[in-house]
């Protein structure tokens, strides 16, 4: 009898073992790939008619897969928007109201759940390979100097101990590109024009590592380009027909679909979701837009704005999602989206459960990637590189300045001035389904909508969520109308 209970027991382990390893092997990886600085209007897919520059890769990805039409990144520059994609939370609730990092400590606070410990709790290897940008210290200091740093330095305030990854390779950010980084110290020095042709090789290399491996993975790839420096490889250079930063953005391309056929080639295509997006709309000074538009080639598409602005150019991105067997390919999805989105989403799909101060800005969006009509977003805040706040709410944009809120012209403190002379409101208000280029100011015409519309952004401000749930508390003061404390940060 005490054999029988001894192999019975024994019975009941295996098969508890075998549940938990079956249920962790059915989970999808999930795979997230970021261009740094590449507008709505660079795809092929997504702009056919003032788009000419090739992007096969990106294209097949939405042939395959689904496009979102009216996806936004948290911010229209690099560090908010990065800080929201691993949080679920605006990046405007911390210390940085306006700009980005250079260094120093991580934006992401110890108690601040990101998508890598999350996924980690379900039972998934985590490696992030690309730019941080979110807060770096070299051997205790903060030290941005080209040449400061030497290989050997201990890196801290990264994607290792404040991002929760297992693995990373990659850099912090643009101006300290001569440093490559595994894990927590820095390996080698590298120049600009390799790291692109590194990351894509890192990435493939870490697929290729998990072949064998039960267990799911998350994948975070955000690329350093086609950002500043423009620097495309001999192979790509003149490959457009345009200029460096369109030979650029195809060697971009090419990268994704190597990330792509990694996946395919070892086996794990099938079960991955992979979303594919931009932190921010492209650069007006370095793109070289003038000889971009000469081609007819408009990176922001049928948008206003570009990189930095409030305008949807600044910060309505690329997303394209495919996943065999679940979203249908060729689709196409016109709900409202934010790269804030994907730690909801990844928590659905794992059956993670939020606690009540995780993800606070973050609205899965599960439902549409599986051909749901359910459009659980109805609105999204948007921010500039000069900290000015966009409330879009449904079909209503309110913007609470004048201009463009960053580089674009009329800059904000000229357009406040004119505004001023001419007794206009000193506000936006755009109709989006009518007015995508946001041309025709109807603040003025509708007091009414621009006040319900201030309202819910104070509300949401003051939550310190736009979820339900606690409120929470915002990490500072937020001031809304910025460009009224002082003038807009000029471009560096």
């Amino acid at each position: 009898m005490k054999i029988i209970r001894v192999s019975l027991l024994a019975w009941v382990v295996l098969a508890v073992v075998n549940s938990a390893s079956m249920s962790i092997a059915a989970q999808p990886n999930i795979v997230v790939i970021l261009a740094d600085d590449m507008g709505f209007g660079e795809l092929q897919c997504l702009n056919p008619e003032r788009g000419k520059i090739p992007t096969p890769q990106l294209d097949a990805v939405a042939k395959s897969g689904m496009i979102f039409t009216d996806a936004h990144s948290g911010s229209s520059v690099c560090t908010p928007t990065r800080y929201g994609l691993m949080t679920g939370r605006y990046a405007w609730r911390t210390r940085l109201q306006s700009g980005v990092l250079k260094g120093g400590e991580s934006l992401i606070a110890k108690k601040t759940l990101t998508v890598a410990e999350m996924l980690k709790t379900k039972g998934y290897h985590t490696a992030m390979i690309g730019k941080w940008h979110l807060g770096m210290m070299f051997d205790g200091i903060e030290n941005n100097k080209k040449g400061a740093v030497k290989p050997g330095a201990v890196v801290t305030h990264g994607p290792i101990d404040f991002g929760g990854f297992d693995e990373f390779h990659g850099f912090h950010y643009a101006r300290q590109m001569d440093l490559w980084i595994d894990n927590g110290q820095v390996t080698r020095n590298i120049e600009a024009v390799e790291m692109l042709p590194a990351l894509a090789d890192s990435a493939v290399n870490y697929i290729v590592s998990r072949k064998g491996h039960d267990q799911p993975f998350f994948l975070y790839v955000p690329w350093n380009a086609p950002h500043s420096p423009v620097v495309p490889s001999k192979a790509w250079q003149g490959k457009s027909g345009i200029n460096d930063h369109a030979d650029f953005v195809m060697q971009t391309d090419d990268s994704y679909g190597q990330v792509i056929q990694a996946l395919k080639d070892n086996g794990f295509y099938e079960n991955t979701l992979i979303i594919c997006s931009s932190d921010n709309g492209t650069s007006p000074s370095t793109s070289g837009l003038k000889q971009l538009k000469s081609a007819g080639h408009f990176p922001s598409g049928e948008l206003r704005g570009m990189k930095s602005d409030i305008w949807d150019g600044g910060h309505r991105v690329p997303f394209l999602a495919t996943w065999p067997g679940k979203i249908k390919a060729g689709s196409r999805c016109n709900d409202l989206v934010c790269l804030t989105d994907i730690m909801a989403t990844s928590a659905e799909i794992t059956g993670y459960k939020l606690g009540k101060s995780d993800g606070v800005d973050s609205i899965s969006f599960l439902a549409a990637l599986t051909g749901s009509n359910a459009k659980p977003r109805t609105n999204v805040i948007h921010h500039s590189i000069s900290g000015e706040f966009s409330l879009r709410d449904g079909n209503w944009k309110y913007i609470a300045c004048p201009g463009s809120g960053g580089w674009g012209s009329p800059g904000t403190k000229r357009a406040s001035q004119q505004s001023k002379a001419q007794g206009e409101p000193l506000m936006q208000l755009y109709e989006m389904e009518k007015d995508l280029g946001e041309q025709n100011n109807l603040a003025a015409a509708k007091p009414e909508t621009v006040e319900r519309l201030r309202a819910m952004l104070d509300t949401q401000i003051k939550n310190g969520r736009t979820t339900p749930g606690p409120k929470q508390k915002n990490d500072a003061t937020i001031v809304v109308e910025k460009w009224n404390k002082g003038s807009v940060k000029k471009k560096k």
